[in-house]
């Protein structure tokens, strides 16, 4: 899950800690060959692991590497698009075992400072892969750096949002999206009963369990404190929450395997008013009947829950390098290229997704595409995530305990419980 953040809008203080092990070859010093060669004269071979959608996302890449072999002839890219969830464990697997790691990867927030606490990523400080680095959003930029040095090179920022269709909405009496939960509970009952389609689509993934843990004041953790907060009485609230939503017929009973499939699909075809995605998600609801009319797909910020308060994940990615690849300076000459402004301008003016650079914001081809204007304020009020080595594990006892209350098969305290005594196996020391 990205899976963004306009300048001016956007402030991070981040302090990462190490624990380092593994092989130390990211620590090695920066190859300086690169900066004293004419840029196109650089050879080598590189393969890049994508892990953005395959259908609807990854040809718009697909084009940024084809003019980039035309620019740099000498050097040549393979290009492999990994499944999204597979990649994490897969390429630490690879780097591990020192065999089949990829030179490039398209690394999640969450990933990045859990692979350079392995050893597994090279530090780009002083490399020509980190260009213009006074350019990215404070975010994007803070999220891939860990103790103190740059790990990847944002490429695109994200957070969740509420999406709706616009015309269900109106038949359901209502011009405007809601803008809290209770708001959320009653716009999806009169959309069941006027507009004859399910009112909002519970997606049973721990990341979009966030926004309702988030709106009634709680968190996962609580990382300056060093506690396990995942099992607190406003995480517990947030899922009475969801459970309330179903119950009610506010939501559709939702579908335990293949979840976020099944919910995009009905949201698609407009079996469904409302549901919660990101930007990435833009790009295959368009291809959808009710989203025929570029028009309809509405965005909002999620709304706020018990506290007052509403919140959403972080959430983007970043070009990784390989610390054990043999062609760095051609991956550098790679990630400098592919995350320059114009070529992320040049993915959100295709996509919608969110450039991680602020000048790529003033480029004609992002002011044309309206999306990207409609996750901006989403985005400027997304809530940190911890950007800790263990960050990126975090989701799978939540995405286990999560299906098995929706599902009946746990009560709500006794399965938080139960990933919270996970956290603390996997946060030595934290309480």
């Amino acid at each position: 899950m990205r899976r963004v953040l306009p300048a001016a809008a956007i402030v991070a203080a981040l302090t990462l800690a190490i624990s380092a092990c593994g092989g130390g070859a990211g620590d090695q010093a920066a190859s300086p060959s690169a900066a004293a060669k004419n840029p196109t004269d650089i050879s080598g071979e590189v393969t890049w692991w994508d892990t953005s959608d395959a259908t609807n996302e990854a040809p718009a890449f697909q084009d940024l590497i084809a003019a980039f072999q035309t620019q740099y002839p000498k050097i040549k890219v393979n290009y492999v698009n990994v499944p999204f969830g597979e990649a994490q464990n897969k390429f630490k697997t690879a780097a591990q075992a020192n065999s089949g790691a990829p030179d490039v990867i398209r690394s999640e927030v969450a990933w990045t400072p859990e692979f350079a606490s392995l050893g597994y990523l090279q530090a780009l400080d002083g490399t020509r892969a980190l260009d213009k680095p006074e350019d990215f959003l404070p975010v994007p930029a803070a999220s891939v750096k860990f103790d103190g040095k740059t790990y990847a090179v944002p490429q695109v920022t994200d957070s969740l949002a509420l999406l709706y269709n616009k015309d269900l909405l109106k038949k359901a009496g209502h011009d405007q999206p809601p803008k809290t939960m209770d708001e959320l509970k009653q716009v999806a009952l009169d959309a069941k009963q006027k507009a004859g389609t399910d009112g909002f689509g519970v997606n049973v993934q721990g990341y979009f369990l966030l926004p309702f843990i988030y709106g009634e004041g709680g968190d996962l953790l609580d990382v300056a404190g060093k506690k396990v907060t995942v099992d607190s009485p406003q995480a517990q609230a947030a899922v009475a929450r969801v459970q309330d939503l179903v119950k009610s017929g506010a939501a559709a009973k939702p579908t335990i395997q293949d979840s976020y499939a099944n919910v995009q699909t009905a949201f698609k075809d407009g079996k469904v008013a409302m549901i919660f995605n990101g930007p990435w998600s833009v790009a295959d609801d368009l291809t959808g009947k009710a989203f025929k009319d570029k028009e309809n797909l509405g965005v909002a910020t999620v709304p706020t829950g018990g506290s007052g308060k509403f919140g959403a994940p972080v959430g983007g990615h970043g070009y990784a390098v390989y610390a054990g690849s043999k062609s760095l300076d051609a991956s550098y000459e790679f990630v400098r290229f592919m995350a320059s402004a114009e070529n992320e301008a040049k993915i959100a003016g295709k996509l919608g997704l969110l450039p991680a650079r602020a000048s790529a914001y003033n480029d004609p081809q992002v002011t044309a595409n309206p999306m990207v204007g409609q996750f901006k304020p989403v985005v400027e009020a997304a809530h940190e995530r911890p950007w800790i080595p263990e960050g990126g594990q975090l989701f799978t006892p939540l995405d286990q305990a999560y299906a098995k209350i929706m599902s009946g098969q746990a009560a709500t305290d006794a399965a938080l419980k139960g990933v919270a005594d996970e956290y603390r196996k996997l946060l030595q020391g934290w309480s």
